[in-house]
């Protein structure tokens, strides 16, 4: 079995939320509905899946409320792996 390392620097959203800056810094140009997370409360109520909120609204909502947020977010230069996918950090730490 392959074992990769990376050293990372770790941010707990519950005690250091994201602001809506740093979140539209953080979506930038990709599509903001990849950041939402589908296993959160708030997304299957509001049936998000069916009526995304728009970009400006999804925003305002994961800066109130981490857990709407897809995580890990894991960045290394311009690559970006949304939630846990082994595969995709295999890529990214080539």
């Amino acid at each position: 079995m392959l074992e990769l390392s990376a050293e990372l620097e770790s941010r707990d959203l519950d005690k250091e939320r994201l602001s809506a800056s740093e979140l539209e810094e953080l979506i930038g140009q990709r599509d903001y509905k990849e950041f939402l997370n589908p296993r959160n409360e708030l997304y299957r109520t509001r049936n998000m899946k069916e009526h995304p909120p728009s970009r400006t609204e999804a925003i305002q909502l994961m800066a109130k409320e981490p857990n709407l947020i897809r995580r890990p977010v894991v960045i290394r230069g311009s690559h970006m792996v949304l939630g846990f996918e082994e595969e995709a950090y295999k890529k990214l730490l080539k």
